[in-house]
């Protein structure tokens, strides 16, 4: 690692899950909009399924994610039969199409509904988009919600995933950010699963938490790796207290610094990668035989709201409050607040709050990013071509994309863009350049590392 790599590494950086991001999302998108783009689907088109729940048992204090402590179930019931409105109104305004390939609950915590609710909200999605034989089925787990009998809902209920919400398993790192779960519980959560039958896991790991050092970040993913799980994500905490509030509870103080968060975020890849895993992006790691592994062999792999996957959808339909919807025509995200969600949901309209459409120039650099921070490195001129433009029309890149290479961050060859396997967790400040938009006003992101 440079000393000059610490510069980049504190920048402020978008995670191009999407492009543009949202941070270009604004309200002059709305239901009418979208329900033009979905209207234009037709059956070369792959879906595939969002469904968030905004709820959680107990806040963490380092969560980024648009959720709530509903104080009981009765919120949960009547979101549940929103839900399902919300699903019918999707129904009527997409245009043919080849089925739902893939379906992810997400939150929140997705496990805090019964399994009978989830199960309701899975049959009434396979009636409106058709979920396609052998289409994954995937929900995100706090496993401090699940006992046994819940996960023997689960699997009955279809679910052929599950992502358990691991993090630290530092007691003292647990305790300075609200969420105490042993090591012991994810464990038996993990086994339960499995001898349920949902045999894919997934585990969520995070760096740059208050007190984590190099060497607990690298004991927790020796701990995780014990587990044999099939997908890792060691995500760095993202400290917005300006966008998440919540997230003022956490001292700075004990905030790693950004030399320690890449000596940390390296730590976790040194030992996935020791223990015989891909690296995938640059966040991920999957077992050589799980499907993401061969995607990424094959040229697969893709980018999305929820990561990297190998999942081939054509547009994605979000279902729920702040669900972000994705067609090629443009993105658009759902009413953050339950309650406007509702209120426009029972009016009859997509519950859409902002958005954003895309040009063929979006097309193009989020092409060009998309295979970049998937394959770290892309041909330029080639993607160009296959978009149908001239070879050099990204050229305006390359300038920047030089002086990165100076650092040693990309290596640059005519129009082709390498990223070193040594700068691989700094790809997100080389695709940035990419970025047409990073020219504009600044907006305030994550830290790149």
């Amino acid at each position: 690692m440079r000393e000059s790599w610490l510069a980049f590494a504190a920048r402020e950086t978008p995670r191009y899950t999407s492009y543009p991001t949202a941070a270009q999302f604004s309200a002059a998108i709305g239901a009418k909009e979208v329900g033009g783009w979905a209207s234009a689907i037709d059956r070369a088109h792959r879906l595939s399924i969002y469904v968030h729940v905004p709820f959680c048992a107990q806040l963490c204090w380092y969560c980024g994610c648009h959720t709530t402590i509903p104080n009981g179930y009765d919120r949960a019931t009547r979101y549940v039969r929103t839900l399902l409105r919300e699903i019918d109104l999707w129904a009527k305004r997409l245009g043919p199409h080849r089925g739902a390939h893939h379906v992810h609950f997400g939150g929140g915590t997705p496990s805090f509904l019964t399994a009978a609710d989830l199960k309701t909200i899975l049959s009434a999605i396979d009636l409106a988009f058709s979920i396609a034989p052998g289409a994954e089925i995937a929900i995100e787990i706090d496993p401090r919600t699940v006992d046994a009998a819940r996960i023997a809902g689960l699997s009955e209920a279809g679910f052929t995933r599950a992502s358990l919400g691991a993090q630290d398993f530092d007691a003292r790192v647990q305790t300075a950010v609200n969420r105490i779960q042993p090591f012991e519980q994810v464990a038996a959560v993990a086994e339960a699963l499995r001898a349920a039958g949902i045999e894919r896991l997934n585990l969520d790991l995070m760096y740059g938490l208050p007190h984590q050092t190099v060497d607990s970040v690298e004991q927790t993913q020796k701990l995780a790796a014990s587990l044999n799980p099939d997908r890792v994500a060691v995500f760095g905490y993202a400290h917005v207290p300006w966008f998440k509030r919540h997230q003022a509870m956490i001292d700075e103080a004990e905030l790693p610094d950004i030399a320690q968060r890449l000596l940390q975020a390296q730590a976790a890849a040194d030992v996935w990668e020791s223990a015989g895993y891909a690296p995938i992006g640059f966040d991920h790691y999957a077992a050589p035989e799980d499907s993401l592994t061969a995607a990424a062999r094959a040229g697969r792999l893709r980018r999305n709201f929820q990561g990297y996957t190998d999942d081939p959808a054509d547009a994605l339909i979000g279902l729920g409050a702040s669900s972000i919807s994705d067609f090629p025509g443009g993105m658009a995200q759902n009413a953050r607040d339950i309650a406007d969600w509702t209120r426009m949901i029972e009016a009859g309209a997509l519950p859409i709050d902002r958005g954003v459409g895309r040009t063929a120039e979006d097309r193009l650099r989020g092409l060009a990013i998309e295979r970049l921070l998937c394959a770290m490195s892309v041909d330029l001129a080639e993607i160009c071509v296959s978009a149908g433009f001239a070879e050099d029309a990204l050229d305006d890149c390359l300038p920047g994309l030089r002086a990165l290479a100076d650092e040693a961050l990309c290596v640059v060859e005519g129009r082709r863009v390498g990223i070193p396997i040594a700068a691989r967790l700094l790809a997100r400040t080389v695709a940035r350049r990419l970025d047409a938009y990073a020219k504009d006003a600044p907006q305030r992101h994550s830290v790149s590392v």
